[in-house]
């Protein structure tokens, strides 16, 4: 009779333990995970209940919970919601988070581990008041990037080169998050069922995701990093200068886009193909660096990368070529190459920070209810992209490509512009990708830039980056360095 009693008492206590290890584990351990999950039904109810902590730009917040007239409580509000929309998300009552109220969800929530918080709730009835988070974002930079688009489609993002604070990022169109929050559930299914359906994809963060565009001759920055990161190669090195360059193993070549040659004479140098953006010479440095030297330097520079800045960026790609004609090609920006316009941004941010990249964050830090700091977000290195010597190289050309070449839609009066246009193909027949890259003042660079619009501007082949997209880096730097 012991021996049964003895057994069903270490039963009682193993199953006790057990349930103790499950629950332990499920509140120490999965709570975060568990209460973000858009399935979980009841975590989403108790969010609004919640007052939700606010998303801040220079203070102000852009996205904050106000008493609501409902069962709810508290009603989402987005100040000047397009305006900031490719950031923030939207916090719908039923469905996921998107942008950064999708991956500061428990933060914002409150949830995020706060064990004497919510057992005080318990007690009182009283929900925890969710964290503020404070954006990197810079106003000015943010409007001047909104007003430059315009009506266009294509996203602008601006970074802080020494540190990886991201002080602008806009992709148009956009759309109204307040249309995406609101307590009438159908009404907000049918909302954005429309936006799903727009042809233009205004859910879509350009700056980060989507379908990515060819880099075009952005991608030429990379192709001289890696040749000067050899050593065998300097900006005053020449390649054969061709009105046409047939690809191996095929029947077709590559042009420069003025279907002539780079200039005057039978060789042109690297320098000279980069300021007037000369796709020959580059098709032939690439096949000459191969496909895993150029790969190895895209690397460095954040391609192939998931990042998440703090929500996740679509990787930008650049393959490994062995065919070479296809390699050819890749070395200005087409064939298999595609990149988001913050890896472009981050690019020009390497080489105005020395050959450095910084990690791009859009979160400075994390405030409490009682206006305490939480936590703050230091700036952190991603990769050494070049030695300084082959940044300084890449920047006078830059700098050169502005001042008396074919970017010279960014000049600046009275300030020194580095920056790279491109203008790259999609398709026969399709619209062109047009890009500007850059950073300034380009001897002691504050502002690094990168700008894409997308179907051409409405123009189908007929503009390319210089007369479209590095107006509008003009403006938004022109906007940051006279505020």
């Amino acid at each position: 009779m012991e021996r049964e009693l003895r057994r069903v008492t270490i039963s009682i206590v193993a199953m006790f333990l057990s349930l103790l290890v499950a629950t332990s584990i499920i509140q120490a351990v999965q709570v975060d995970s568990l209460n973000a999950d858009p399935r979980n039904i009841r975590a989403q109810n108790v969010q609004a209940l919640t007052q939700r902590g606010a998303i801040l730009v220079a203070g102000r917040p852009v996205a904050q919970s106000i008493p609501a007239t409902d069962s709810y409580k508290y009603q989402r509000v987005y100040s000047n919601g397009p305006l900031y929309s490719a950031v923030t998300g939207f916090f719908p009552v039923d469905g996921e988070s998107t942008g950064i109220e999708g991956a500061m969800q428990s933060t914002l929530a409150g949830t995020n581990n706060k064990f004497f918080d919510q057992i005080n709730s318990l007690f009182t009835g009283q929900h925890p008041q969710g964290d503020s988070v404070e954006l990197t974002l810079d106003p000015v930079a943010q409007q001047a990037a909104f007003d430059a688009l315009g009506g266009l489609r294509g996203a602008v993002v601006v970074l802080e080169p020494k540190t990886g604070r991201i002080l602008a990022m806009v992709s148009t169109p956009s759309f109204d998050p307040n249309t995406l929050a609101d307590h009438d559930t159908a009404k907000v299914n049918t909302t954005y069922s429309g936006l799903l359906n727009e042809p233009v994809d205004p859910l879509v963060n350009r700056a980060t995701g989507g379908n990515l565009n060819p880099p075009g001759s952005t991608f030429k920055l990379v192709v001289s990093s890696a040749a000067f990161g050899t050593g065998q190669y300097t900006p005053d090195s020449q390649l054969p200068n061709l009105s046409v360059l047939p690809l191996p193993g095929t029947y077709t070549g590559v042009h420069n886009d003025t279907n002539t040659p780079c200039g005057p004479g039978g060789t042109v140098s690297i320098a000279t193909a980069e300021v007037n953006s000369c796709n020959i010479p580059f098709a032939e440095l690439g096949m000459k660096l191969g496909g895993q030297t150029i790969k190895d330097q895209a690397d460095l520079f954040g391609f192939n990368q998931k990042l998440n800045i703090p929500f996740p960026v679509t990787a930008s790609s650049y393959p490994l070529y062995t065919d070479p004609a296809q390699l050819a090609e890749s070395s200005f920006g087409q064939q298999d190459d595609r990149a988001t316009p913050l890896q472009m941004a981050m690019v020009s941010a390497g080489i105005a920070n020395a050959g450095t990249v910084m990690y791009p964050n859009l979160v400075d830090s994390v405030i409490s209810p009682t206006l305490q700091p939480v936590q703050t977000f230091s700036p952190r290195v991603l990769s050494t992209a070049t030695s300084p010597a082959t940044a300084a190289a890449v920047t006078q050309m830059m700098l050169a490509g502005v001042s008396t070449g074919i970017a010279s839609g960014a000049r600046i009066p009275g300030v020194d512009v580095a920056g790279k246009t491109g203008t790259s193909q999609n398709g026969p027949g399709q619209p062109y990708s047009l890009w500007f890259t850059g950073f300034a003042p380009a001897q002691n660079p504050q502002y690094a830039i990168a700008v894409v619009v997308e179907n051409g501007a409405g123009q189908g082949q007929n503009a390319d980056g210089n007369g479209v997209a590095a107006p509008i880096a003009k403006k938004v730097l022109q906007a940051l360095l006279h505020k």
